[in-house]
């Protein structure tokens, strides 16, 4: 007798539809094929334990299991319910003609207990798509993979739940959630406000810009300047999530398995911040099991990396192409994927080893070899794609007891997002480009034209300066954020003042006295 049971395999975070072929013949013992892996090898014994509890024992001949399409790896312990319900079909138990459009996923106990999956929701958006009607999977993943219309989802505790599901012996209704009018209800709360950051002003301000325009930037000072403070606090003044940026985070954080138990839709920018220790695979992704890094659980969101300087050169270098592309494509022997990894990257750093260096008050105690290479961990080619650089100096006294109320992260918001729905407007037309930052050359002449007296201003900066050439683009970019947070439809002289300010390691005199003259 033949059954076939219907799953899914994870390939990046889209999902593959894998179909279990359940056979038996004259013999014993069983055998699974289809390129499983340890953890599927191994499901046999949970499925014959798990089918006891349901007064169902494993069929007394020979098994034999195939799993296609053959030629893509099986992974996980997902697999146990799809399988435990094909033999108990075999058995009798469940008529088999009830298995042909629903898609089964989880993991089963000694027990019979239905354990949670990961990428339930990429798996429910390929079975709406494949024409199934119907989706079993375990009860802490129902609400996650209910996000998906016109597909009902079961969620299950027990294997004799699905036995008495699938044989029309128990009522259990799907899981119903409406995902535009719970998308709309969900609030954004922080933890952290703005108004708690005393002083500081132009950095807020440089904050607010990269933020409108999508820009990296960069944040230099001394210890105790406030960098960590002000960088955990940007998700606050960061546009929310659109119904569509919401579901492909979601779906990130579902196949890596980050998402907490009944979880619906991420209505809130993810804010990832990865120690100096963290392996180049951990931050890119990948493995001999691929699951997304750190910087593609950052997408839509905040990749926040203190210490800058800190993190190994082979991590920080492997970082240039998904800089640039806004995605990581990982290739090995037995497998290439595609992950998102478009994040806006905030870095913070001292300026040298001891930290005081250009400190208003204390001395540095490095010597200026020590500082240059301290400055030169970080290569020319990944600090061009770092649009904003500050300079941060330490609070006064003054200012920290000041009991003056900062501005809110609530009215910096507001600010950005007009900021950001000039820019939706600007890039209709434009595929893959939602904000300045994410301009090319050929649109930076087309939406960022100058006026001759701006031209000559920024002329003046790069010959004063010594900027190198890469500086040029960047500026642009930026004076353009902040012409749109002007609502201004030209660029200033006074927008490409600011802008050119937040250039400060790209100038040959940073540092020096030299640096603070106005140009």
């Amino acid at each position: 007798m033949l059954v076939k049971t219907y799953g899914a395999a994870v390939h990046g975070i889209d999902a593959i539809p894998v179909t279990i072929e359940v056979a038996t013949d004259l013999g014993v013992g069983y055998t699974i094929v289809g390129l499983p892996d340890t953890a599927v090898r191994e499901s046999y014994d949970r499925v014959r334990s798990a089918l006891k509890t349901v007064n169902c024992d494993s069929p007394r001949q020979r098994v034999i299991i195939n799993m296609a399409p053959a030629d893509i790896r099986k992974e996980g312990s997902a697999y146990d319910l799809p399988i435990a319900v094909a033999l108990a079909a075999i058995k009798g138990v469940i008529p088999a003609e009830s298995l042909d459009s629903c898609l089964i996923m989880g993991e089963l106990a000694l027990d019979g207990t239905v354990l949670p999956v990961k990428g339930a929701l990429p798996m429910a958006i390929m079975a709406r798509e494949k024409g199934f009607k119907s989706m079993i999977v375990p009860i802490a993943n129902a609400t996650e993979a209910a996000v998906v219309n016109n597909l009902d989802v079961y969620g299950v505790n027990h294997l004799n739940e699905v036995t008495g599901l699938l044989s029309h012996t128990l009522s259990i209704g799907p899981t119903i959630v409406n995902t535009r009018e719970e998308f709309k209800k969900a609030g954004e709360s922080f933890d952290f406000d703005f108004s708690e950051v005393k002083g500081q002003e132009n950095v807020k301000r440089a904050l607010e810009v990269a933020c409108a325009g999508g820009h990296n930037i960069l944040l230099v000072g001394p210890p105790g300047a406030g960098k960590s403070m002000m960088a955990k606090r940007l998700p606050s003044i960061l546009p929310p999530l659109t119904l569509s940026e919401a579901l492909e985070t979601t779906k990130i954080h579902s196949v890596a398995g980050k998402l907490g138990r009944g979880s619906m839709l991420m209505t809130v920018r993810p804010f990832r911040s990865p120690h100096h220790t963290v392996s180049p695979v951990a931050l890119v992704g990948g493995g001999s099991n691929p699951m997304p890094g750190e910087i593609s659980l950052a997408h839509n969101g905040v990749l926040f990396m203190d210490e800058f300087p800190e993190f190994p050169r082979t991590v920080l270098e492997v970082m240039r192409q998904p800089l640039e592309d806004r995605k990581i494509s990982i290739s090995r022997a037995r497998y290439s994927i595609d992950y998102p990894a478009g994040f806006m990257l905030v870095a913070s750093m001292n300026p040298c080893p001891c930290g005081y260096y250009n400190h208003p008050t204390r001395e540095c105690t490095c010597a200026p070899a020590a500082v240059q290479r301290y400055m030169s961990r970080i290569s020319g080619p990944l600090l061009d794609r770092i649009d904003i650089q500050v300079e941060i100096l330490p609070v006064g006294f003054d200012e920290l007891t000041s009991t003056t109320e900062s501005e809110s992260s609530a009215a910096i918001r507001e600010r950005v997002i007009r900021a950001r729905d000039i820019q939706q407007k600007r890039f209709a037309t434009e595929p893959d480009v939602h904000c300045n930052a994410q301009m090319n050359s050929r649109l930076l002449k087309k939406y960022a034209p100058t006026s001759p007296e701006v031209t000559e201003l920024l002329k003046k900066a790069l010959v004063r300066y010594q900027m190198s050439a890469r500086a040029y683009d960047r500026i642009l970019k930026v004076a353009r954020t902040i012409a749109d947070l002007d609502n201004s439809p030209e660029i200033t002289t006074a927008h490409m003042h600011e802008a050119v300010s937040y250039r400060n390691l790209d100038r040959a005199t940073w540092g020096t006295s030299v640096n603070k003259t106005p140009f």
